[in-house]
């Protein structure tokens, strides 16, 4: 971190505070497909006992 006056210099390890691992991508992955398979249950059972 460096300051020059009221400004404070970051570098782009000090700013992301986190890990930038693959293991993000999976979760999102897998939460997206978990949404898209849950959504489309609500709409297709109904569809085939109606």
């Amino acid at each position: 971190m460096e300051r020059r006056g009221d400004e404070t210099h970051l570098n782009e390890d000090e700013a992301s505070g986190g890990s930038k691992g693959h293991g993000v991508r999976y979760v999102l992955l897998i939460g997206l497909l978990l949404a898209i398979l849950a959504m489309s249950a609500v709409w297709i059972v109904p569809a085939l006992a109606g």
